[in-house]
């Protein structure tokens, strides 16, 4: 993944809020970058551009040579649902669906669902301890549960790119400790690359390379 020059810029009144200024970083295959930045940085809003739910003001978001900022909202969606996984910081776990449901639901989404499919959900579940779980409703289970669904649920596809956005911002560190250790074990299984959002050092440590996102640039930097 390459970024290349992203701007981002809100108006708030009659003033403008600049995010992002000319951000530009590279990613390798299967690497494990941990982006670090003060509260309303722009980190968040960075992982959007990047998995375009948004689009940038300028600038370029190469997924496997694909300029996604170029790609008219339908196609950016549509490339999202097969080739990036996020894990959300609040889940998006829908509460009228089982864990198993949780997890098909965006393989439905691509049209291509299969028996194979739902083998690998199972067997995902079973990666992340909840095989017993499987038709529970997300409100049944614990925060660290339901932390373990959302990282299931983001493999589920195998994507190439993984985006976290504080995975372990409501989880006590014992828990949180695991969430991670799992999510980069299943990233590294996948062979995908991820890109993960924290204000935790600690986590920060456990990637490849920690980038540090201030005055809307990105650079690099040490946990």
């Amino acid at each position: 993944m390459k970024l290349v020059d992203l701007c981002k810029s809100y108006r708030e009144g009659d003033r403008t809020h600049v995010v992002l200024d000319r951000a530009s970083g590279e990613i390798a295959a299967g690497e494990r970058v941990a982006i670090l930045g003060p509260s309303g940085s722009g980190k968040s809003t960075l992982l959007n551009l990047i998995s375009g739910i948004d689009p940038p003001d300028s600038g370029k978001v190469l997924i496997e040579g694909i300029d996604i900022a170029a790609l008219p909202e339908r196609e950016r969606t549509l490339f999202r649902r097969h080739r990036i996984g996020f894990v959300f910081q609040l889940l998006n776990l829908l509460p009228t669906l089982t864990v198993l449901e949780n997890l098909l639901l965006p393989v439905e989404l691509t049209g291509g669902f299969g028996p194979s499919d739902e083998e690998r959900a199972r067997a995902l579940l079973g990666e992340v301890g909840l095989a017993r779980r499987e038709d529970a409703f997300p409100d049944r289970l614990s925060g660290g549960e339901q932390q373990r669904v959302a990282v299931a649920r983001a493999l589920m596809h195998r994507p190439a790119l993984v985006l976290a956005d504080e995975p372990t911002g409501n989880l006590d560190e014992d828990t949180a400790r695991r969430v991670i250790e799992l999510l980069d074990s299943l990233v590294r299984a996948d062979g995908a690359a991820l890109v993960l959002v924290t204000h935790a050092r600690d986590l920060a440590r456990r990637t490849d390379r920690v980038l540090r996102l201030t005055h809307g640039a990105l650079v690099d930097g040490d946990a």
